[in-house]
């Protein structure tokens, strides 16, 4: 690592929305360097990079541009202490790939992407340095060309390891909920249970808290949790999620009627009113979803071990359908969202 006087070098590979806000959060206490696309670099070093939390003037960060490195390919990941990996999860491992080389054996790879598997595909390429398990639980929205609002809470957790404690420490100087765990794959289960709810949202088109507070977008969701909940204690994994309740009594949860669920959910509807999933950002920009790595791996895992999924697998299918059909895709209700997944158990 860095000297004691030194900041801690941080590279971002796949700096989208969750990338560039977490750049421009540690910024004030790291050296930063941001690895990604034109069309998103190019607006930061016109006029640098500004994160806020959604809660207020007082939390909103600038960086100028010059206090950033800020590069498409990534040889400065030689320099760096952390390296956090922060692409879709289709592309993990060609990113992987392309920074590998490039990787100092003194330096810990994070991975902080979606689905149960992409830390491990991070694994399958390095083997230089340690790779540690990440999830960040809140959403993140691109509202202007250099500026990444936070529009939902959360605490980013990460495997224990001797090496990831200069991440948590500036992390936590830079005001961004953290801790570690030695039961990562409970958390990773965890959030796969909590993110099957984005595909539901993406199909409605509704912001988070308004299909939040839609019964029968919920119930779906339900649905698809109560087979998610099937497979994994199936393959012996009791998910942790970041609400009080267990993860089995959270299909429960969803099908309460909307004033107990306000009631019981206030913290999980403390999103920003307009905020939306990522997988909605992905339909609407005309770029693939992450279904597989959520529903569409809940299908496969319950295919291999011979349990019904009929919910999960029709959901995909919904999305293929999003996919394709581009600006022409049909905004789902509720009630009509609710009836094809019914009808889609039935048949099963």
């Amino acid at each position: 690592m860095t000297s004691p006087d030194a900041p801690v070098r941080i590279t971002v590979i796949g700096a989208g929305v969750v990338g560039c806000y977490l750049g421009g959060r540690l910024a004030r206490h790291a050296d930063v360097t941001l690895v990604g696309r034109p069309h998103v670099l190019d607006p930061i070093r016109a006029v640098g990079l500004t994160v806020e939390s959604g809660e207020g003037e007082g939390d909103r960060i600038h960086v100028p541009a010059e206090q950033l490195t800020l590069a498409e390919t990534p040889e400065s990941v030689r320099h760096a202490d952390v390296v956090l990996v922060c692409t879709k999860a289709r592309s993990t491992a060609a990113a992987t790939a392309a920074f590998v080389p490039h990787l100092r054996p003194e330096a810990v790879v994070v991975g902080l992407q979606n689905g149960l598997h992409s830390t491990d595909t991070i694994r399958d390429g390095v083997d230089v340095a340690p790779v540690l398990a990440g999830i960040v639980p809140f959403n993140v929205a691109r509202t202007g060309p250099a500026t990444y609002r936070r529009t939902s809470a959360g605490e980013i957790v990460m495997d224990a390891h001797p090496r990831a404690a200069a991440l948590v420490d500036v992390l936590r100087a830079a005001d961004v909920p953290v801790r570690t765990t030695r039961d990562m794959q409970a958390v990773l289960h965890g959030k796969v249970l909590m993110n099957l709810n984005n595909a539901v949202q993406a199909l409605s088109g509704l912001p988070l808290r308004s299909q939040l507070l839609d019964r029968d977008l919920r119930r779906c969701v339900a649905l698809c949790q109560a087979e998610a909940n099937r497979v994994f204690w199936a393959v012996g994994v009791v998910p942790k999620v970041p609400v009080t309740a267990p993860a089995r009594l959270l299909p429960t949860i969803m099908r309460l009627p909307t004033p107990v669920f306000r009631t019981l959910a206030a913290r999980v509807l403390r999103v920003d009113a307009d905020g939306t999933s990522s997988m909605y950002d992905d339909l609407v920009r005309g770029r693939p979803t992450e279904i597989d790595v959520l529903q569409g791996e809940i299908a496969e895992m319950a295919s291999r071990l011979g349990l019904p999924a009929p919910a999960c697998e029709r959901v995909v299918e919904l999305i293929r359908e999003a996919e394709a059909a581009g600006e022409a895709r049909r905004r789902w209700t509720g009630r009509a969202l609710y009836a094809e997944l019914t009808r889609a158990r039935r048949r099963a």
